[in-house]
């Protein structure tokens, strides 16, 4: 009756962001994140507010707040986040306005525009991303 996502030619939320291979616009795979997406705000979402949580979170649509993990959080194409953000590891495809901090890593990937502070260990951009602000 049902039919899995690989039989349908789909793949599992994340199971997309090949990370590893520099030539891919994609995000994180979950193997990276060594686990499967534990919540998502879809393209059109529009959220306000705090969200804190372990695991990792992909965002598409429009966050106005805060983020607050220890775990992944994958920032899609057409995001638009207005927050302070504060994560493990960041994978940034979209638009990020605030401070960001990064325990593990930051990976900008084009065309990620950040405007505001990267404070990380490890940061990696791709040609045609943009940060309107300094790291730290």
């Amino acid at each position: 009756m049902w039919k899995s996502d690989k039989q349908e030619g789909k793949r599992p939320m994340g199971e997309d962001m090949d990370i590893e291979d520099p030539n891919s616009n994609a995000l994180p795979t979950r193997q990276e994140a060594n686990e499967d997406v534990s919540a998502f705000v879809g393209k059109g979402v529009e959220f306000k507010g705090t969200i804190s949580y372990n695991g990792t979170v992909r965002i598409d649509g429009f966050l106005d707040g805060e983020i607050h993990t220890e775990g992944v959080l994958l920032v899609g194409e057409e995001a638009v986040i207005t927050a302070k953000v504060t994560a493990g590891t960041i994978v940034c495809k979209g638009k990020i306005t605030g401070d960001v901090v990064a325990k593990e890593k930051v990976k900008l990937r084009s065309p990620a525009v950040v405007s505001g502070g990267i404070k990380t260990p490890m940061l990696s951009i791709e040609e045609g991303c943009s940060s309107t602000e300094h790291l730290k």
